[in-house]
């Protein structure tokens, strides 16, 4: 589960500050998705930042599976992230020269302790996921040979290696058409019930809201608007 509460983030501005996230508390449970949304430069991305500890906001709790990430040194900081965070970015950032396959297969090698002696495992759970995520007859393939969709299932794929408890996504279908975009969203949703993840949504496309199992809405860093899924 992940629990933000009263996160205040702000910037340097000029002479004085800026404040991008303004007391926002929220929660995902396991297995459900909230989604996030809002206009541009209403705090969406920040706010997620600070929940992958990517930041330290100037105020407020990060809660993982009740460790309280604010409180933790970078070391430990990229500790968590390793272990309990999968983060799936808005550009899929895939390494060209990589297959699908070894997209997911590195991250074995960063930084992990015993990554040699894990290699087979790692293999196999890449092997499973791109299964997962409908691309089992794609795992040969380089970002060049796949479609932008292919790409961020790719994507989503990798930020699962880890088995993380929570995932973080931002603006997963900003460069899809609607088709498959929402195809993204149906796979990120069933993914979070199928590994029972607490996943943080930020969307632009409002769409796609009726589906997530709660939203919040953010203006000038401020939530001003909660809804919920009915049961």
């Amino acid at each position: 589960m992940i629990t933000l509460d009263t996160i205040t983030l702000t910037f340097p501005d000029g002479d004085g500050r800026l404040t991008a996230v303004d007391r926002v508390s929220l929660a995902a449970h396991p297995g459900t998705v909230t989604g996030i949304t809002g206009p541009s430069g209403s705090g969406k991305s920040s706010l997620l930042a600070v929940a992958a500890t990517l930041i330290r906001p100037d105020a407020g709790r990060v809660l993982i599976d009740d460790v309280d990430a604010t409180q933790l040194d970078a070391g430990e900081a990229t500790e968590l992230r390793r272990s309990r965070i999968g983060i799936v970015f808005q550009q899929s950032n895939l390494l060209p020269s990589l297959t699908a396959t070894e997209q997911l297969t590195v991250m074995n090698e960063l930084g992990a302790k015993h990554s040699r002696r894990n290699r087979g495992a790692a293999s196999a759970r890449a092997d499973e996921l791109l299964d997962a995520v409908g691309l089992a007859d794609q795992r040969g393939k380089r970002p060049h040979q796949l479609s932008g969709g292919q790409r961020q299932r790719v994507n989503i794929a990798r930020a699962l290696m880890n088995d993380p408890s929570v995932l973080l996504v931002d603006e997963p279908t900003s460069a899809l058409d609607q088709e498959r975009g929402a195809s993204i969203i149906e796979l990120i949703l069933r993914l979070t019930d199928e590994r029972n993840t607490s996943t943080l949504l930020v969307t632009h496309d409002l769409v796609h809201l009726p589906r997530m199992h709660g939203v919040v809405h953010l203006v000038d860093g401020r939530i001003t608007e909660v809804a919920r899924a009915a049961a």
